[in-house]
C-alpha cells in the first residue's frame, strides 16, 4: 500500500543539512514524516561522478539526526544497491552536473525507480543540481544561442535554480522566457532551501526565495520570505 506522499526538500547547498534554527537542528523536521526508527538514506552522487568526499557529508548529516544506515548508489549501480534504494526512506540526489547526472541516471536506470518511491513515501531532498533535477527542467548552455531545456522529474511544477544570485538569476530568467511564460521559476540563494508540499505550496527556508514569472512579456520579481530569516 502507497503513504502518504512526503514534502520534498530542496537545498541551494549543503549549509542546510548542518543548520540549526533556534538550536534544533533543521533536518530534524524529516522526523515528522518518518515515523519508525530503523529509517534508510540513500545517496545518489551520478551528478557529481561519485565523489566520495560530498558522500561523507551527508553521511555525517544523517548521524546527526540518527540515522546511521546510509548508502551511497554509486553509477555502477548494482543490484545490491537496487534493493536500499527500494527500501530507503529518504533519498538525495547530489550536486555537480545537472546534464551529467541526469544522463546517468538514465544509463542507470533509477527515474522511474525514484518517482515510484516517493510516491511510496520516501522524503526526497536534492542539493543545487539535485535540486533543479527534482523541478520542470534544466537550463543547459550549448555555448550558442539559443541554449536547450532539458525535462528532469517534473515532481514540483517550477523550474529551480540554486546559489546564482550574483548573476541576478540570468539563468533562470533564460529559462522562463524560453517556455513562454508557461511556468514559474524559483531561485534558492546561497544558504537556503524550500520545502515542497503535496498540496503545491512552497515554504522558504532560511533566506528569501526569488520567484519569476512572465507577465504582458516581461519578467516580474517577486520574494518569498521564511519565517526564520538571519536566523543562526
Amino acid at each position: 500500500m502507497n503513504q502518504p506522499v512526503r514534502p520534498i526538500y530542496l537545498f541551494a547547498d549543503s549549509q542546510l543539512l548542518f543548520w540549526r534554527n533556534q538550536g534544533v537542528l533543521f533536518l530534524d523536521s524529516l522526523r515528522r514524516y518518518l515515523a519508525h526508527d530503523s529509517l534508510k538514506a540513500a545517496y545518489i552522487g551520478a551528478s557529481n561522478g561519485d565523489a566520495p568526499e560530498f558522500y561523507l557529508i551527508f553521511e555525517a548529516a544523517m548521524e546527526g539526526i540518527g540515522i546511521h544506515n546510509c548508502r551511497m548508489i554509486r553509477t555502477s549501480f548494482t543490484a545490491e544497491d537496487e534493493a536500499y534504494l527500494n527500501e530507503a526512506d529518504i533519498i538525495l540526489l547530489a550536486g555537480g552536473d545537472v546534464a551529467a547526472g541526469w544522463k546517468s541516471f538514465g544509463e542507470m536506470g533509477i527515474k522511474e525507480l525514484i518517482i515510484r518511491r516517493y510516491y511510496e513515501g520516501a522524503v526526497l531532498m536534492g542539493t543545487s543540481a539535485g535540486a533543479v533535477q527534482l523541478g520542470l527542467c534544466g537550463l543547459i548552455d550549448t555555448g550558442q544561442p539559443p541554449e536547450e531545456l532539458l525535462d528532469t522529474f517534473k515532481l514540483i511544477p517550477f523550474v529551480i535554480d540554486a546559489h546564482d544570485e550574483k548573476r541576478k538569476w540570468a539563468r533562470l530568467k533564460r529559462a522562463i522566457r524560453l517556455l513562454d511564460g508557461v511556468a514559474k521559476g524559483i531561485g534558492i540563494p546561497t544558504g537556503g532551501g524550500l520545502i515542497y508540499y503535496q498540496d503545491q505550496s512552497i515554504e522558504a527556508i532560511r533566506h528569501a526565495l526569488s520567484e519569476f514569472s512572465i507577465q504582458d512579456g516581461e519578467i516580474r520579481d517577486a520574494l518569498l520570505m521564511p519565517d526564520n530569516e538571519g536566523a543562526a
